[in-house]
């Protein structure tokens, strides 16, 4: 992959034949104690010094992923709009910065239906954010919990349920990554040998949870499940030498993953 372009919202990739930009939607500054130890207990003791604190806080970047194979583009999460923090909703200023139209965003797709991931649907002045969506895709297990969510009740007619296997393009793939949500989803994009993993919510906390990938996030639907997930994918991205891109991975959020022993280590592209 080779960065192309770049900006204070937003960096974009070549990959193969595709452009790949994160938008950063914002951050997110999360109490210590979402940190969860096996059997659900809250970390324990201190933090190691890598893991840098804000007032006393973790922050988390939030970003999605726009993946343009030339004539469509396909959108990956679409962060808060204005329904949670003041800190985030940022991703139309975002798509602005990398000149992405929004009315060439055709499908949007999924990784799991927290809020942080599906508000950007609609705008804070409450339009639509993509006037020409045909396709909104939502991981089977959570159409149920994407309709149950008022603010979006335009679109719950038109979710379509997305599953492991299923190819949203030539070069998208949705794979399970279950364990953060019942469906959590992640999408592997190929083009021309290379590959791209965007995970989702696999890491939170990336200065702590590569080096300790049994840490879990208080908000894991089954801890236990997530950190078998992140443990098996962690191993498979470095592996197979894949590259990554995650929601909550320090913007831009994209890089590689190699082993170190029993843990693992991301280095930014």
């Amino acid at each position: 992959m080779e960065r192309i372009s770049a900006g204070p919202h937003h960096t974009a990739y070549k990959i193969g034949d595709l452009t790949v930009t994160s938008l950063r939607d914002g951050y997110v500054d999360m109490p210590v104690r979402r940190l969860r130890q096996p059997g659900d207990k809250p970390f324990d003791g201190d933090l190691p010094s890598q893991v840098p604190l804000f007032e006393g806080a973790l922050r988390l970047s939030v970003n999605a992923f726009a993946i343009d194979d030339g004539e469509d583009i396909t959108l990956i999460d679409t962060g808060s709009s204005n329904a949670w923090h003041p800190t985030m909703g940022f991703l139309p200023q975002a798509l602005s910065e990398a000149r992405i139209v929004v009315d060439r965003i055709r499908t949007v797709a999924f990784t799991h239906t927290h809020l942080d991931h599906i508000h950007g649907l609609v705008l804070p002045d409450g339009r639509d954010g993509f006037p020409q969506l045909s396709r909104l895709l939502v991981p089977r297990p959570e159409l149920d919990m994407f309709r149950s969510v008022a603010r979006l009740s335009r679109f719950h007619d038109r979710a379509e349920p997305s599953d492991p296997g299923q190819h949203l393009s030539a070069s998208i793939e949705a794979v399970a990554a279950t364990g953060h949500e019942i469906g959590h989803t992640g999408f592997r994009v190929t083009s021309r040998s290379e590959t791209l993993l965007v995970w989702g919510d696999l890491v939170h906390v990336p200065s702590l949870q590569f080096e300790r990938p049994e840490v879990a996030w208080e908000f894991d639907a089954d801890q236990d499940q997530a950190r078998a997930t992140r443990l098996r994918i962690l191993g498979l991205v470095a592996d197979n030498g894949w590259c990554v891109a995650g929601a909550h991975l320090d913007s831009p959020g994209v890089g590689w993953v190699s082993r170190t022993g029993t843990s693992f280590r991301f280095e930014p592209l």
